[in-house]
């Protein structure tokens, strides 16, 4: 597999959510207040770090489902470790450096297939990501025209291009620019529980589709995780076997991760594991 093609600059030739309870708003409404100030951005932490994320209201639960912005507060979500497996040429494995980022076909939705000459097929509960980047710095206004470059682990918690048995793979991972009112959507499968960590999805953020060719251009690198109800629920399906030992033998207190908390990084999720999964995000950047 050529892992220097013609890369994304070919592909562009080609083609938490979490509510902020506003128990002071209320209070104001309740009281009659004449006038409603604006939130600005910023100040968006309560006392114990909690985010005040985005105010963002609207409707999500398939693919490119748009959610609608509104002035508010919002909090940058944490910068984490992308982790040993990112293939976006910044590590190596087996001496050669790897790196999605210059292949043909990588700009896409459903990453769920390998690409780029590979052919192998992840397989597993359906899962649906949608995203919604907003500016931190500037009103909490969406973002439209970001990139972002999503990785995460198959099933089994292994991952392509660096895993054993499936080295010669690059399903799930992907890129995808933000519309006109910053969201996005990949199609995928629910990602196992490997040992010692709890399940989460890798992204990094572009300024732009053209300049997520490099990873020196990445303006975020982050993870979200998923309710602990889902997941039970998600493991229950068949082939999620290993995922549930492992599962039983993590905790969010006890992940590298998300041990400082999970209020940004927590993903809104509706579905089931027979029909599939839908889960949303928005993510908080200084653009």
């Amino acid at each position: 597999m050529d892992l220097h093609d013609h890369g994304l600059a070919s592909d562009l030739e080609m083609m938490r959510q979490q509510a902020f309870e506003r128990r002071q708003v209320l209070r104001w409404l309740l009281a009659g207040a004449a006038t409603l100030p604006l939130m600005s951005c910023g100040g968006g932490s309560d006392a114990g770090g909690t985010a005040a994320s985005g105010g963002v209201t609207g409707t999500s639960g398939g693919a490119g489902s748009v959610t609608i912005p509104t002035a508010g507060a919002c909090t940058v979500i944490p910068e984490e470790t992308g982790g040993p497996y990112p293939a976006d040429g910044t590590n190596t494995n087996g001496g050669s450096i790897i790196n999605v980022l210059n292949q043909t076909g990588v700009v896409r939705s459903d990453i769920r297939a390998s690409f780029n000459g590979a052919t192998g097929v992840a397989a597993g509960v359906p899962l649906t990501i949608n995203l919604q980047l907003l500016n931190a710095s500037g009103g909490c206004a969406s973002l439209a025209g970001y990139a972002v470059y999503l990785w995460h682990c198959d099933r089994d918690g292994l991952y392509s291009l660096y895993s054993s048995g499936v080295t010669a793979q690059n399903y799930l991972r992907g890129v995808q620019e933000t519309d006109s009112t910053g969201n996005l959507a990949f199609t995928t499968i629910f990602p196992g529980c490997y040992a010692g960590r709890m399940p989460h999805v890798h992204f990094e953020v572009y300024p732009s589709l053209a300049k997520a060719a490099s990873a020196v251009n990445r303006i975020k690198t982050s993870q979200f995780t998923f309710p602990m109800a889902t997941l039970n629920e998600a493991y229950a399906a068949s082939g999620y076997t290993a995922s549930v030992r492992n599962l039983a033998q993590i905790s969010y207190a006890a992940d590298n991760v998300f041990a400082d908390g999970t209020s940004l990084q927590m993903a809104t999720v509706t579905g089931n594991a027979t029909d599939g999964y839908v889960v949303t995000l928005t993510v908080a950047v200084n653009g």
